[in-house]
């Protein structure tokens, strides 16, 4: 029974009953050392009665080493790994040492984490347990963590134990339980259990020196006897735990004391790897006795366990430099399977004395094995010390940029600038100090603003335009996009300036790609008419497969394919070519890119009037992306977010939203027009006109008056008509006339504005017009018809008028477009009519959440329970759960059922 931590074993058994009921519960428990962590979880899986308890535990010595903290947690089940989706298991098998297939996302083994936790959960109720989680690898906490966060419904605890370090382990989405020392009572009571013959002003001072440290009192308690009680200085709480340990250490023989710095400096503790390397160093098993003794290791018969990590890293740092060097030598040489090679190089790295060129070769072989798995720490770990460890210059700077590219791609911008920067000052080879300077570029998108990435970018892409033209592409496509997100027009021209001097082969299928972005640098400009040929020119070209559709290859050049078609006004293309992309993401499951297509498939799904849609990928990107790190984008997202809010009437979330995406307004004007483009339609369907054209000017008028808000021109002209300023409505119509010349859908919305601002039979006549340009578009045919109605009715032709508000209001009934939906039945109240419900208007798939509705429309598709979850990266039962809840929301009982819906 554990003294003194009533309420925190209460909230841990807590999880278990909720896990047992079948709902998934994650939790963080952090203290500092021998506070008491690694008891309360022994304490868990005492009481955890009926369920699975799987324990792992992070190695600080295997820091290094990709999944080695999965591998130890899940190794007793790769033969479940058949169960997971094929994407998924490859995966899991590769970062298991299975198979030789390479890891494209390393989120992906975090979903595949999920899934088989999920798998062994079917059975009975699950509890996973992670002891020392500050010194998990990055893989494998990223992977935990991630699975972690998207349990659901599945009956699963898993806590974290986290000891207080100098470099914090962050949790992001998952509850934290504080634990403090303990109180001054239970402090004696476990004084007076473990050691009752101490003397009460010996017990006093121990009680003084613990601060409520559990195992300090313990430790203490025991050197205590032998006089070692001193009355020194407060020292920190790991300080006086290894004080007390390293005391127990000095009365140990010499050999055992190396055969114990054997076993900490390999992170497994292999107990026939041990007793190798200390038959060369002169020890021998016989020297493990006193320790085991003394209790500071348990022996098994192929395993030397620490009984504490603290005596581990006592055992380590007490040593001396020549003694740890010899140690890891030895190690080394005891290692000589080839699945030992990565533990090898990196012992042999340890031993090192300087420069070592075959040291470094070692262990970039180890940093490309890291990079097959997904590892992407590791890899920058193993680079970095290749490096240091190289002799030439070119060598060392090679390696050190290809570390910080790894760095960089591991989520850690700060040491990726500090290895980049590192790099290009060590050689002045064009292509070493362009890599590093793009590194940095990137960093700086969200560290600094997207004008210095996309200076930055352009700065690299120069020195090697003519030697590494497709490398250069790369940079000036990166300058040419952060410089849109920034409203940098200078820096678009320079980039695109740039990119005209690219001379790539005849046959490159990145062509179609340049000539894009060059047509964006016109059309940020104004000049759509030398914009559109281009642009729409890589929609096709990606649609035709010249650009590798149908493969996440060339994702970019995809993404940037169907911005081109939406600035274009080719929504249906752009959505296409976007849906497809989305579509193989998913299949090939490199879940980070997700967030960045989900994007502007939202925006496409806006604007073709599929708003459940849009909900839906709105949601599942910003859930993601929070997951798994990506600030920014889930920033984006969010500013696209409050324009669906605004036209589907919920006016909190709009604000709300747009308070948060105003946040970041000088750093991403572009994502601050749109959110005021957003909070102005929802003052404009309310009847705020005033403020809703200051939000329309705001939008109109800006930086990013070119881009995508040139379709809030409209909105503009409505909003300054109703406040009675023609003049005004006329303000940023010529920059849509010119963007509508090129366009049928730009020519409606054009037509609208000009029926607007005229009177009699030539208004009549640009109404119909626009709708005979309108057919896919239902919002905005809908808009087109409240305006004309609301005109018909100012004209006395109430029969015409009734005729097509009703239709209006129909349509936005069915789109969820609530506000806009009361509109038009002010107007038709304004005619004298009565409300009337409509039964095609009571759409069953409103009442879904946008989880839910990604899920049926899934499984209306056809696909199982496990391969929606694969999808959506959520476990099978999740999956399951949303049908449950969904089928009553919309009158189904079976699966066969949904196909009637029309999905």
């Amino acid at each position: 029974m554990l003294i003194g931590r009533r309420l925190e074993r209460g909230r841990l058994e807590a999880l278990l009953a909720e896990a047992r009921e079948g709902r998934s519960e994650a939790l963080v428990v952090r203290g500092e050392a021998g506070i008491g962590k690694s008891a309360l979880l022994d304490d868990l899986a005492s009481v955890a009665d009926g369920m699975g308890v799987l324990r792992g535990v992070g190695i600080e010595t295997e820091a290094e080493l990709p999944f080695s903290g999965l591998h130890l947690l899940l190794h007793p089940f790769v033969d479940r790994l058949d169960v997971l989706p094929g994407q998924q298991a490859a995966a899991m098998r590769s970062v298991f040492g299975l198979a030789e297939v390479p890891v494209r996302d390393p989120f992906l083994v975090g979903a595949a984490t999920l899934t088989l936790l999920s798998d062994l959960a079917a059975r009975r109720p699950l509890l996973c347990l992670i002891d020392d989680a500050q010194w998990l690898d990055r893989a494998s906490s990223d992977a935990l963590l991630f699975a972690a966060r998207r349990l659901h419904e599945d009956p699963i605890v898993m806590v974290f134990a986290v000891r207080d370090t100098a470099q914090p382990f962050l949790t992001p989405g998952i509850e934290v339980m504080r634990l403090d020392g303990l109180g001054r009572d239970s402090a004696v009571e476990l004084l007076a259990e473990c050691a009752p013959e101490l003397t009460v002003p010996v017990r006093d001072r121990l009680l003084d020196e613990a601060g409520g440290n559990p195992l300090a009192l313990i430790e203490l308690s025991r050197v205590s006897r032998n006089g070692l009680v001193t009355p020194v200085g407060p020292l920190r709480i790991a300080g006086r735990v290894q004080d007390a340990f390293r005391a127990q250490l000095e009365e140990l023989p010499a050999a055992t004391r190396l055969l114990l710095l054997l076993a900490a400096a390999d992170g497994t503790c292999e107990l026939d790897v041990v007793l190798r390397a200390g038959v060369a160093l002169g020890v021998s098993p016989v020297d493990l006795g006193p320790a085991e003794e003394a209790r500071l290791v348990v022996t098994s018969a192929d395993e030397i366990k620490f009984r504490h990590p603290l005596i581990r890293a006592t055992v380590y740092q007490s040593a001396p430099h020549h003694q740890r060097i010899a140690v890891h030598g030895a190690l080394a040489r005891a290692l000589s399977l080839v699945a030992d090679s990565d533990r090898r190089s990196w012992h042999r790295a340890a031993a090192a004395t300087g420069p070592d060129d075959e040291v470094a070769g070692e262990l970039e072989h180890a940093a490309e094995r890291a990079r097959h798995r997904g590892g992407a720490v590791a890899v920058a770990v193993a680079y970095e010390r290749a490096a240091r460890l190289s002799t030439g210059q070119e060598d060392k700077a090679q390696r050190m940029v290809r570390a910080a590219r790894s760095a960089y791609d591991a989520g850690r911008p700060e040491w990726a600038t500090r290895l980049a920067t590192e790099a290009a000052a060590l050689t002045g080879r064009a292509a070493v100090v362009a890599e590093a300077t793009y590194v940095r570029a990137q960093v700086a998108y969200e560290s600094t603003s997207p004008a210095a990435d996309a200076a930055l970018a352009l700065e690299g892409a120069m020195l090697i335009t003519g030697s590494h033209p497709e490398r250069a592409v790369s940079m000036l496509t990166e300058a040419v996009w952060a410089a849109r997100d920034a409203c940098a027009h200078d820096l678009v021209k320079e980039a695109v300036a740039q990119l005209e001097t690219v001379r790539l082969p005849s046959d490159a299928a990145l062509a179609p790609v340049v000539a894009a972005l060059i047509g964006y640098g016109r059309h940020a400009d104004g000049d759509f008419g030398a914009a559109v040929v281009p642009m729409r020119a890589l929609v096709e070209a990606v649609r035709a497969g010249i650009v590798r559709a149908g493969t996440v290859r060339d994702f970019v050049e995809r993404v940037i394919a169907g911005f081109m078609g939406l600035l274009t006004a080719d929504d249906v293309a752009a959505t296409d070519v976007l849906e497809s992309l989305a579509a193989d993401v998913r299949a090939d499951g490199s879940l980070g890119w997700l967030p960045y297509v989900l994007e502007p498939l939202a925006i496409g799904r806006l604007l073709l009037g599929d708003f459940r849609g849009a909900r839906a990928d709105l949601a599942q990107g910003i859930s993601l992306a929070s997951d798994i790190g990506m600030d920014m984008q889930v920033t984006v997202l969010k500013a696209i977010a409050v324009w669906l809010a605004a036209v589907v009437g919920d006016a909190a979330e709009c604000r709300t939203l747009a308070g948060e995406v105003r946040e970041h307004a000088a750093l991403h004007p572009t994502n601050a027009a749109l959110a005021s483009w957003g909070v102005g339609l929802l003052d404009l369907a309310e009847g705020r006109f005033e403020q809703a054209l200051d939000g329309f000017e705001e939008a109109c008028g800006g930086p990013a008056r070119h881009d995508l808000l040139i379709r809030a021109v409209p909105d503009h002209v409505e909003a300054a008509i109703r406040t009675g300023r023609a003049d005004l409505a006329r303000r940023h119509l010529p920059a849509l006339t010119a963007w509508a010349g090129h366009n049928d859908v730009g020519k409606a919305l054009e037509l609208r504005c000009q029926a607007l601002l005229t009177d009699g039979d030539q208004a009549e006549r640009h109404y119909r017009a626009a709708l005979r340009l309108l057919p896919d578009r239902p919002y905005d045919v809908a808009r087109t018809r409240l305006a004309y109605g609301g005109w018909l009715r100012r004209q006395r032709r109430r029969s015409e008028a009734r005729a097509a508000l009703a239709q209006a209001e129909v349509t936005f009934a069915k789109l969820g477009a609530a506000r806009w939906a009361e509109r038009a039945r002010t107007e038709l109240t304004a005619l004298g009519d009565r409300p009337v419900a409509h039964a095609q208007a009571d759409d069953p798939l409103q009442r879904l959440t946008p989880q839910e509705l990604q899920v049926v429309r899934l499984a209306a598709a056809g696909y199982s329970n496990r391969e929606i979850a694969a999808r959506l990266y959520l476990s099978p039962r999740t999956v399951g759960h949303h049908l449950y809840r969904a089928y009553p929301k919309i009158g189904v009982t079976r699966r066969m059922e949904l196909a009637k819906l029309g999905l």
